[in-house]
């Protein structure tokens, strides 16, 4: 684990650095989760001011997790070299599994276990556990590209 990683990105260049993944993590989520509205219920239940809400409640969410899984990434493989190391790789990689599991979990505990959200029949399930596929790309997708943006932008 590397402390000093994790302090150094939220330090001069790291710090903008972090913040531009933040703020690409937010408008790609907030599209994307926009986008994804129709596979859950209350595209079809909810009110308008319903649906708003759960668009921005989910996006805000979705930015507290790109925040702690970068962290928990720098702090378990360390921060990339200023060059673009080979550790950009690694980070970008941890990001995506921590996301991918929040995800998968986050799912099955609001779809299966509390209730809170359901699909509708045109969401594709992955089994065993009845995750809907889409909110799975969106961990697959959304970190790598936001990482790959902001270094580039901080060039």
């Amino acid at each position: 684990m590397s402390l000093r990683a994790a302090r150094d990105a939220v330090a001069g260049r790291g710090r903008r650095t972090a913040l531009r993944y933040l703020a690409i993590s937010a408008v790609a989520n907030l599209a994307w989760e926009t986008a994804q509205l129709p596979l859950y219920t209350i595209w079809r239940t909810g009110s308008p001011g319903e649906r708003l809400f759960a668009v921005a409640h989910c996006t805000l969410g979705d930015v507290l997790i790109a925040a702690a899984s970068l962290l928990l990434a720098l702090l378990l493989v360390g921060a990339p070299a200023p060059r673009g190391g080979p550790r950009v790789g690694a980070v970008s990689v941890v990001v995506v599994l921590i996301g991918v599991a929040y995800a998968v979990f986050s799912e099955w505990l609001n779809v299966h276990v509390r209730g809170g959200w359901a699909y509708t029949p045109a969401m594709p399930i992955l089994p065993p556990l009845g995750t809907g596929l889409t909110p799975l790309l969106q961990w697959i997708v959304i970190p790598p590209l936001a990482l790959g943006v902001a270094r580039e932008r901080g060039r």
